[in-house]
Formats: C-alpha cells, sequence, structure tokens
C-alpha cells in the first residue's frame, strides 16, 4: 500500500514547521532513507512566478528551511531551484524568501536555465525531455509542492511539481503540442517518473484556492503532506479539499500508468487523522477536465471551451500575458501596438492552454465559460434554462 503521512502545522512559524516536518519525515524512515552521506541532493519547491510568502504562489520559505536542515544535518551536499515560466530562478529565488535561507544555509542555486535532451525509455506517451542542468547533476531530488487550484489540470500539487525541471522557456512548447488536458497530463506523469523524486512534501498550511495557481486567494488548510507516491500524496490532498480524484487528470493518467494508487483502500495514512483537515468549502473546479477531440473544429473550440478575458479595470498593461503566448504568431497581443490598453485575444489561435491566466500578477485574467455550453449543462441536468437579458 502507498503511504501518505498527514499532519497538522497551523501557520509558519519556523520551529513549529521544523518539528512537523521532522515528524513527517521520520515517520516513513527518515532523511537517511532518502539521501545517503555525500550524495548531492536537489531540494525542487514550486516557483510558479516571483512572488513574496504571502501572495501563496511559491512553496513558503520556511518549509524549505526545515526540509534543508534535516538534509544537510544527515551529511547531504544540497542544491536547490526552480524554473518560473518566465522569469529567472534568481528573481524568483529572492522575491519568494529563498536566498536568504540559502545564504545562511551555505546552499548553492541549481542551474535551472539551460538543460539537455533526454531520452526515457519508460515514457507511456513522452519519451523525450529537455532536463534543466540542475536536475541532471544530482543525485536524487526532493520535491516540496504547493496545493493549489488550476484552471487546465484542476489542481496542482506533487505530479504538477515536476514541471518545473523543464527550463523555462522550453515550457511554452508543451502546451503548443500538447494542448488537451489528458494527453498534458500524460505528459506530466512521464515527466514525473522520468526525475523520479525520493520524497515529495507537500505544502498546505496555507493553500491557494479560486482563479489558481496565482490569482487566487489563500486557503489555511494547516496540513503537511509526506509521501513517496505522487499519486496518493495528491489523491489526499484532493480528499482534504473535498474533490473528487478521479476528476484531477494527473491522478487518473498517473494510475493508469502505474505511477502510483488513489483508491482510498489502497493508501495507508499515518499521522493525524484526515478527518479533522476536510474542508468542502474550498473553492475549485468540482467538474472533471474535458478531452478535446483530434482535429477539434475551432467554431467548436470557441462555442464549448472555455475562454481565457481580461478584466480591464485590474490590468496594468504589463504585458505577461502577451510574453508568455506560447504560439506564434501570438493570440494574445497589443491592440496595433499599443501598450496603453489592455492587450486582446484572437480566440481563432487561442489553444486554451491558460498560461496567460496562470501568470498574470495582477489576477486581472479569468476564464469565462461560453453561454452554448453553459446552456447544454444546463439542459443535461434538466434546469431551467434562463437566457441573459438582452
Amino acid at each position: 500500500m502507498a503511504k501518505v503521512v498527514v499532519l497538522r502545522c497551523e501557520g509558519y512559524d519556523e520551529a513549529r514547521v521544523a518539528s512537523v516536518v521532522r515528524k513527517g519525515i521520520d515517520t516513513l524512515g527518515g532523511p537517511s532513507a532518502f539521501a545517503r552521506r555525500g550524495e548531492k541532493i536537489l531540494i525542487k519547491p514550486n516557483w510558479l512566478a516571483a512572488d513574496p510568502p504571502e501572495k501563496c504562489t511559491c512553496t513558503h520559505p520556511s518549509v524549505f528551511k526545515a526540509v534543508c536542515e534535516l538534509f544537510i544535518a544527515a551529511g547531504a551536499r544540497l542544491t536547490y531551484g526552480d524554473s518560473p515560466a518566465f522569469q529567472r530562478s534568481e528573481t524568483a529565488a529572492k522575491k519568494a524568501g529563498f536566498s536568504e535561507v540559502a545564504e545562511k544555509l551555505s546552499i548553492r542555486l541549481a542551474d535551472f536555465l539551460s538543460g539537455k535532451e533526454v531520452f526515457f525509455k519508460g515514457g507511456v506517451q513522452n519519451k523525450k525531455f529537455a532536463i534543466a542542468n540542475g536536475v541532471l547533476d544530482s543525485d536524487g531530488v526532493i520535491s516540496l509542492p504547493k496545493l493549489k487550484s488550476h484552471q487546465f489540470q484542476v489542481m496542482t500539487g506533487a505530479v504538477k511539481n515536476q514541471f518545473g525541471c523543464i527550463p523555462g522557456a522550453l515550457k511554452g512548447e508543451f502546451h503548443v503540442k500538447v494542448f488537451d488536458a489528458f494527453d498534458f497530463a500524460r505528459m506530466l506523469v512521464d515527466l514525473t517518473s522520468y526525475v523520479h523524486p525520493r520524497l515529495y512534501i507537500m505544502d498546505a498550511i496555507v493553500a491557494m484556492e479560486g482563479n489558481g495557481p496565482r490569482g487566487g486567494n489563500p486557503k489555511p488548510l494547516n496540513a503537511l503532506l509526506f509521501s513517496v507516491d505522487p499519486i496518493a500524496l495528491d489523491a489526499t490532498a484532493c480528499r482534504i479539499i473535498g474533490l473528487d480524484p478521479e476528476s484531477v487528470p494527473t491522478i487518473k493518467a498517473g494510475h493508469d500508468a502505474g505511477a502510483g494508487e488513489f483508491r482510498s483502500e489502497s493508501i495507508e495514512l499515518l499521522g493525524d487523522k484526515l478527518d479533522g483537515f476536510i474542508d468542502p468549502s474550498f473553492d475549485i473546479q468540482r467538474k472533471p477536465a474535458k478531452t478535446r477531440a483530434k482535429g477539434l473544429k475551432l467554431f467548436a473550440q470557441n462555442a464549448l471551451v472555455p475562454k481565457p478575458y481580461i478584466t480591464a479595470e485590474k490590468c496594468i498593461k504589463c504585458g505577461v500575458c502577451v510574453t508568455v503566448c506560447p504560439v506564434t504568431p501570438k493570440a494574445l497581443n497589443w491592440r496595433e501596438g499599443n501598450k496603453n490598453r489592455p492587450p486582446a485575444y484572437n480566440y481563432k489561435k487561442c489553444i486554451r492552454c491558460y498560461c496567460c491566466q496562470e501568470l498574470c500578477p495582477q489576477s486581472a485574467i479569468r476564464i469565462n465559460v461560453p453561454i452554448l455550453r453553459r446552456l447544454f449543462l444546463k439542459k443535461r441536468r434538466g434546469a431551467p434554462i434562463r437566457l441573459p437579458a438582452a
């Protein structure tokens, strides 16, 4: 059976976090079970963007500090890092509060700017990846995901965290090549199987709900989760927020690929009782992600697939959304080059990867469900159909 440790941790007080992290790792065998003395171990947090800890975009630095101190004491040689979508690792490390911790502990920032192409024989769908040198140069990886809602994959956790092992500029290519949510999930599972972190420690002390994974709202769940099985860990996190694990593409794809367990009867829960953490009020998309048929016509995509839109009054015209749009030519761009107005979408080119929404620093981009889809869903449920007023 897969083992998942769930422990209560209220707040990010460093001493409290350190105590809980030690207990969680010791429950699974202690630091020596995951790193031998002298091994090069990469600590891989979630740095989606260069945001301060209070925004809950990134793994909290107190969790990082506690993990590092334990593995340093065990004799491991540590590096740390992640690849944000469009910023340098150094920028994210400093803004997210990691640089100061790393300097005090003499931990070097790993190279996530460049990488090499690798062939993964065991890949179910994807057998080639460009992997950051910081990952390839290590003997093992400890993954520190953050529990957040996600508009494309429903939730982001242990499996999704390995996407940061691909150097920043190259991640956008996957959104172009693999735009279906389930195919994308299979890619993430193959990537996770290749990187094969030795241990996952999820920061769910304060998670992110709503318009995640960057523009949502902090939601205290007061939990730290530990496991060597990323599917079991993500499934347990889903149960805490009242979400059906099978509605998350990475969980279903991971189980189908033999990468882990999601069924409750196949998971041994250790630590504190799960009932004390469950919060069904967590704001997250609860409908399962929909697959997209091959060769989906553009008119059908525009009519049925949720689309991103910009809330003009929140937009500060920073251009991040334009920068991260992965398609060529851009599906989102300045109107006639005028940077004094919000960028505009060309939905005929938009592949619905939601990179723009994911990385907007002002939460100015949200996801709109087209009216035809809303009407269709209401009709299927037998609910009365009410057209909006003219």
